[in-house]
């Protein structure tokens, strides 16, 4: 039995009999049956628990742990010669390319090969390479013994010359990766198991200067962070076609990364970023706090392992992420992170570990055990202003000169449904967040990060309104707004098009303030983002001049006609429009 995701613990029985338990709530895990099922009518129970265990991450956190089966279930027959289906919801097989460059690449795969049967087998195993072509170009074979019931690692090796590399959003370029399983017998070998995947091959350093390079050079990674995605009316039990509609509105947002909030995600996430050419940091649960049991040290070391086994096949995954905003520092924190740092080193050196700090010295305790390290910040939302976010990189980059830095978390809160032009600054735990706000908080934001190339990668939190039981702020009980679009993806805030015009390559121009539809003032600014270099606005039909657009930003003082106002803006080949009712404010008595 194979379950993509339940929440938080999972216990089944077939016929009266445990089949298995898993903690956690996140990753994909298997329960072996083969023993339990009988000819004829099978019962199957579930029971799964979303309550708070002490030994089981995450502890806590800013997000709801909705509960139950909220993933696919499926029933997956082998035969008795297989892929191990066992090793942590792993698929078996395994692809490592190294020693990269646009010359060669070295190619590895490790096969792990189930025997289930009592006695012992002779088999081979044959890995593939495939081109975009379905040609192959690169192949390994090994024949091994497999003991009765057991488990057996097979080390494959192969070289290909001149790779196509994976070179992120310009060139997302996949193979395919296959693996066979046959049986050696007196006719020959049979065919047992066989799967394959989409590979990767590229090389991701992060440098303190440089920031990230992807294969040798450096690349800029921006983007947002997404909780999984999560519907009215579904929470998070997302379709397949639920996700790839969030993943269009995040393409359309032109980013180049992804921060996966707070936990493993969904193979669909993946296997579209791969596809896209988005660098991902994909993280553990362990938000806010720690256990130092060794039931907890456990669950979380499993959790790892699961993360990487699952994930580790992705040319989109850049790092695993081992800890969020953990609040305290004390030796159960320092135990935890330090044995998961060394645990994701030995399951995969090939990619960096990363910690997201906030609320503590960027040299303190909780952020000394990862190889990199990025903050969590809101400057000018929940403390100090717009313009300290500059300087606090700095200082950091100050403090610490060797490490890669990065920003994990920055943004502000915003409703569509309020309106205030110009506006005052809200309180972050308060129920007016205007949409304004927001934007001009993600105006001041994002030139100190462009300013910085040496950040290996900048996250916007967050992209979609997500659900926090605990929160009681904005225009709806139970929600953090601090997302680009809305809950229900029928809106995409101001600052949705601020990036936009940063970031997309496609010509863009977009009218902000369309929401603040009725006016009481006939003067106002009108403010259009956009990437052209000039763009050209009309109101009532009558042509105001052309700006030139500055920092992705043009302006025009107007009058606004009592009545309806209709104003247009066309800028290269883009264009949009809002209309605006102005009535002039009654007297004040």
């Amino acid at each position: 039995m194979e379950f993509d995701g339940a929440l938080l613990v999972t216990e089944a029985w077939i016929n009266g009999q445990q089949a298995g338990r898993h903690a956690g709530g996140f990753a994909r895990f298997r329960f072996d049956v083969t023993n339990l099922l009988r000819q004829g009518d099978n019962t199957l129970v579930l029971r799964v628990d979303n309550a708070p265990d002490a030994a089981v991450a995450p502890l806590a956190g800013d997000y709801t742990l909705s509960g139950g089966l909220y993933r696919k279930v499926r029933l997956v027959a082998t035969s008795d010669l297989h892929f191990d289906m066992l090793d942590y919801g792993g698929p078996g097989v395994y692809f490592k390319p190294y020693a990269i460059s646009h010359e060669t690449a070295s190619l590895a795969w490790t096969a792990r090969v189930r025997n289930d049967r009592d006695r012992s087998a002779r088999a081979v195993v044959t890995t593939r390479l495939r081109d975009a072509g379905q040609r192959i170009v690169a192949s390994a074979r090994k024949t091994v013994e497999l003991p009765p019931r057991s488990a057996v690692e097979i080390d494959l090796q192969a070289v290909l010359p001149a790779p196509h590399l994976w070179q992120g959003t310009s060139d997302p370029y996949l193979y395919t990766s296959e693996a066979e399983l046959a049986e050696e017998g007196g006719a020959g070998a049979s065919l047992r198991d066989r799967l394959s995947f989409a590979a990767g091959i590229r090389d991701i350093r992060l440098d303190p200067e440089r920031g990230l390079l992807l294969n040798g050079a450096s690349y800029r990674v921006h983007g947002v962070n997404v909780h999984q995605t999560s519907l009215p009316g579904k929470g998070i039990a997302a379709s397949d076609a639920d996700i790839d509609a969030d993943y269009r509105i995040l393409s359309e947002l032109g980013v180049t990364g992804l921060r996966y909030a707070h936990y493993q995600h969904p193979q669909r996430g993946y296997d579209l970023s791969d596809r896209a050419g988005w660098l991902v940091w994909t993280e553990l649960p362990l938000t806010a706090a720690v256990n130092g049991s060794d039931d907890f040290l456990a669950n979380s070391t499993q959790q790892l392992r699961e993360l990487v086994r699952q994930n580790s096949n992705h040319p989109s995954v850049m790092l695993w992420g081992l800890g969020n905003e953990i609040y305290q520092s004390d030796a159960a924190s320092a135990r935890v992170l330090a044995k998961l740092q060394q645990i994701a080193h030995e399951e995969d050196p090939s990619r960096p570990t990363a910690y997201a700090n906030c609320c503590a010295p960027i040299d303190g305790p909780q952020a000394s055990h990862t190889d990199a390290v990025a903050s969590n910040v809101y400057f000018g939302w929940y403390d100090g202003q717009f313009a300290d976010l500059g300087p606090f990189l700095d200082a950091n980059r100050t403090r610490r000169p060797a490490t890669a830095l990065a920003i994990s978390e920055y943004g502000a809160g915003a409703s569509a449904l309020q309106q205030e032009d110009p506006p005052r600054r809200p309180q972050p735990g308060g129920r007016w967040h205007p949409e304004q706000y927001q934007a001009l908080y993600h105006e001041a934001a994002w030139p100190q990060l462009a300013a910085r190339p040496w950040l290996w990668a900048s996250f916007v939190w967050v992209g979609f309104d997500f659900a926090s039981a605990g929160r009681n702020e904005g225009d709806t009980p139970g929600f953090n707004d601090k997302g680009l679009v809305s809950f229900d993806r029928t809106i995409r805030k101001d600052a949705y098009f601020w990036y936009q015009a940063n970031w997309a390559t496609q010509p863009m121009a977009y009218i902000t303030s369309r929401r603040h539809a009725l006016r009481t003032q006939a003067a106002t600014q009108v403010k259009v983002y956009s990437n052209q270099a000039s763009a050209r606005l009309r109101l009532n039909g009558v042509d105001l001049g052309q700006r030139p657009v500055a920092g992705h930003i043009a302006t025009w003082q107007v009058e606004l006609a009592e009545g309806a106002n209709r104003l247009q803006v066309s800028a290269g080949g883009a264009a949009d429009s809002v209309e605006w009712t102005f009535r002039p404010a009654p007297p004040a008595r």
